[in-house]
């Protein structure tokens, strides 16, 4: 077998090419990344399972695992720690989260029908489960970005010894945005909803530091993961920061698992390619790391008394500081609960009157930075009113709604006038209404839904057909 290389980023050595044909992609790294021939490669994936820690079944709300691509040689035995877990489980769909090195493109490219041949046989892909992506996310297939890409092709074999019965949905990521996070994380929400169902980030962690530097940096990254901090992570990778080359993967994965439920990052393994006799001076990273969603609800841990008063005091202070001064806080909150992902509004009243109100949906940041971006936007950014001036700052009332992430309805009659925040959209246009908007006003559902139209920019009645209507909760306090 020939010696496999670290390193995500592999040139284009000895590529063979990719036969296609009835939409089946051919094995292209396989005497390479991992053994060619069927019976070898079989027992090479058994000796690696075998060596991983024996874990119990993994708890309810497993919606992710992060797992390595480099060459078995390199990465299989951090890999094998992922895929012990999940090992003869009911998972019937592997979402794969690769990501594109060697073909550039934006958004994301989903593998539509056939499959993956690897020396194992071929891994089915879930066409349905593909177009109900692809229809959802609007991204299309990007075949040349799959032709030479071993981002999904290592993991494929592990799938097929571990979970021998799923079909795969095999998707490249393209260049890192917001955007694609945010479109795609919502559309694995509600295309996988009701299916055994698991998403697979394929990614590596740094590149070519030194063993120091390597394990301090990627002990940073580990750490971020960990804070559910999507925002920031995606900000490093897109300044190309060297910390996962799948780092546009994980922000989906970690904000897939905020839509079901209170997300958690588990880390089963970690090791770096010197373990396995590469050079200490030029190690490339790999994190094996479960995501789980805990109630998998959707709805956002209620907030204590504390975390409630903590909150406002950040908001005010950000409204005072930079209203006075034109300084930006930089919230450090004594809650550790104020530091997971969620989406905000900061409402600012004199007089028992709007005087601001601006927020953000997603939960892509700290809950306490979202908060402080949020007040400081309502106090200067809200284009309906002026600025607030030092003179207002004793007067304005603060009030925050701390949201849940929206989930997609079929049906109006299933908004709930006290209880559902309101979102409808078409095309670009949107419309957002707070839960406790119709309460304030005296609406009822069909007056609710009309303003949110009108909000949106749209006829009052289009809530009616041809729209997307979405619906969240929110703790609200003042």
């Amino acid at each position: 077998m020939k010696r496999c290389f670290p390193a995500c980023t592999l040139g284009l050595l000895l590529l063979a090419p990719a036969a296609w044909g009835q939409g089946l992609r051919q094995p292209v790294w396989a005497g390479q990344f991992y053994d060619a021939r069927p019976a070898h490669l079989s027992r090479q994936l058994d000796d690696l399972l075998a060596g991983a820690d024996a874990r119990p079944a993994p708890a309810s709300g497993l919606a992710a695992l992060i797992i390595p691509h480099a060459g078995y040689v390199y990465s299989g035995p951090v890999a094998a720690h992922a895929y012990a877990l999940i090992q003869g489980a009911k998972i019937e769909t592997v979402v794969i989260l690769g990501v594109a090195h060697r073909h550039g493109f934006s958004g994301a490219s989903i593998y539509p029908s056939g499959g993956y041949v690897t020396p194992l046989g071929t891994a089915e892909v879930d066409e349905p489960t593909a177009a109900a992506l692809t229809k959802a996310t609007g991204y299309r297939f990007v075949a040349a970005a799959h032709r030479e890409e071993h981002s999904i092709e290592v993991q494929v074999p592990f799938i097929q010894k571990v979970l021998p019965g799923a079909r795969i949905v095999p998707v490249l990521m393209g260049l890192p945005s917001q955007e694609t996070v945010r479109r795609l994380s919502r559309a694995l929400a509600e295309v996988l909803a009701g299916k055994k169902a698991l998403v697979i980030v394929s990614s590596d962690m740094s590149h070519y530091l030194s063993k120091k530097d390597a394990n301090a940096r990627d002990a940073e990254t580990i750490a971020l993961l960990q804070a559910m901090d999507t925002d920031l992570l995606m900000r490093k990778v897109g300044a190309h920061d060297n910390i996962m080359c799948g780092g546009a993967g994980a922000a989906t994965a970690l904000t897939y698992a905020q839509h079901l439920g209170r997300p958690r990052v588990e880390v089963l393994e970690y090791a770096d390619s010197s373990a396995r006799g590469g050079d200490e001076g030029r190690v490339v990273g790999y994190l094996s790391a479960a995501i789980y969603a805990d109630g998998m609800t959707g709805e956002a841990a209620p907030l204590s008394a504390s975390e409630k008063q903590e909150l406002l005091r950040i908001a005010r202070t950000a409204v005072e500081w930079i209203v006075r001064d034109n300084r930006v806080l930089e919230p450090q909150p004594e809650n550790p609960g104020l530091h997971s992902p969620a989406g905000a509004f900061v409402t600012l009243t004199k007089q028992g009157r709007l005087r601001g109100c601006v927020g953000f949906v997603e939960p892509m940041a700290p809950l306490c930075n979202t908060v402080t971006l949020a007040a400081i936007y309502a106090a200067t950014r809200d284009n309906r009113f002026p600025p607030v001036t030092p003179s207002e700052l004793e007067s304005l009332v603060v009030e925050i709604s701390v949201l849940s992430v929206p989930r997609k309805i079929s049906d109006p009659n299933q908004v709930k006038v006290g209880k559902h925040g309101l979102i409808i959209s078409r095309g670009d246009r949107r419309g957002l209404l707070l839960p406790q908007v119709p309460i304030d006003n005296g609406w009822d559902r069909q007056t609710f839904l009309q303003q949110a139209c009108l909000k949106a920019g749209l006829p009052q009645d289009a809530w009616r057909s041809g729209v997307e209507i979405l619906v969240f909760e929110a703790q609200v306090f003042r």
